[in-house]
């Protein structure tokens, strides 16, 4: 008997653990469940840090969360504060920030702009030495009347044999310049090139093999439950492109593969992070959306796995997991 009730003692002790397994290894979006819209992430050390677009009522003067798993996120600080924050333009917000490690310092680039100043907005940058910052202000690289493009917003940084190219645009076609050597600045004589068309913004480029992955936004993002926002990708065998989609059309066309939508449980999917690889070498992608019918929420963070198919990325369904199997760090 008494051998009985030790193996039934057991067996529930196996069975408790186990769903306690299962409750560990799995995730329920949003991983962030307020307004957290058009984030940025970086790995430093043991930790991802994630940015996102600012939140003035909050003092949140772009809000850094700290998260060891891509899950369990944690509010530590913001990169500026009331006193700090850059100013370039008049009445600007600090919207959809790109973080990167270039030559030993944190660079955090920014968009400022006022909703519909399409010709004044612009991209600035900031350094700190820790990814918690504090970050200072390097000032403002261009504005759109500046440059000639209009609505220059939305950054992007990325490295190629040594040089240093930023990415931008919103709605008024995507394109990239060279940088100088610290990333603080334009390469002296640089000009802007056009590489995508103008049903885009939020652009963000993955390498991954023999391709570069463009992956933007499409569609309307900020309107709660009748938002359209829609993750898209197109691919190119160059950075500089041109990008196509499955059928080789280009994007320059705004031709383009989708890959995130809406479903019944969550809207305005767009704006991606860069994305992480977990140690079993999955991919994934963080990005905003609302929760239908809770959208005083603002645009929440949401985590999806991203998987490959014959050299196209997807994930399932092409639309938000409620809940998913946590990434293994």
């Amino acid at each position: 008997m008494k051998k009985i009730l030790l193996l039934l003692l057991t067996l529930v002790a196996v069975c408790c653990n186990s769903q306690k397994v299962t409750e560990k290894r799995e995730y329920i979006n949003p991983v962030i469940g307020v307004d957290t819209p058009d984030p940025t992430v970086i790995k430093a050390g043991d930790f991802f840090y994630l940015y996102s677009t600012e939140n003035q009522q909050q003092e949140h003067y772009i809000p850094i969360y700290k998260s060891k798993d891509l899950v369990e996120w944690e509010y530590i600080s913001s990169a500026f504060t009331r006193e700090t924050r850059p100013d370039f333009e008049p009445d600007g917000g600090l919207w959809a920030p790109s973080i990167n490690f270039i030559n030993g310092k944190y660079v955090l680039y920014y968009a400022m702009s006022v909703w519909g100043g399409e010709w004044t907005c612009g991209i600035g940058c900031a350094t700190a030495t820790r990814p918690e910052g504090p970050f200072t202000d390097q000032g403002k690289l261009f504005c759109s009347n500046e440059i000639g493009v209009q609505n220059s917003i939305d950054p992007f940084y990325i490295e190629e044999n040594g040089k240093h190219y930023l990415f931008w645009g919103s709605f008024r076609g995507i394109y990239y310049i060279e940088l100088n050597k610290d990333g603080l600045g334009i390469k002296e004589g640089a000009e802007p090139v056009l590489v995508a068309g103008t049903a885009y913004e939020a652009v963000l480029i993955h390498k991954k093999e023999n391709y570069y992955y463009l992956l933007a936004s499409w569609g309307s993002c900020c309107s709660g439950d009748q938002s359209t926002y829609t993750t898209v990708v197109g691919r190119s065998e160059s950075l500089f492109g041109s990008y196509v989609n499955k059928e080789g059309k280009s994007m320059l066309d705004n031709q383009h593969e989708i890959l995130i939508e809406s479903n019944n449980f969550f809207v305005g999917t767009g704006h991606n992070a860069e994305i992480m690889t977990d140690r079993e070498g999955n991919d994934w992608i963080l990005y905003h959306a609302y929760i239908r019918g809770e959208t005083e929420k603002g645009r929440v963070l949401m985590l999806d796995r991203l998987k490959w198919e014959e050299g196209w990325p997807y994930v399932e369904t092409n639309s938000p997991a409620l809940q998913a199997p946590t990434p293994v760090f």
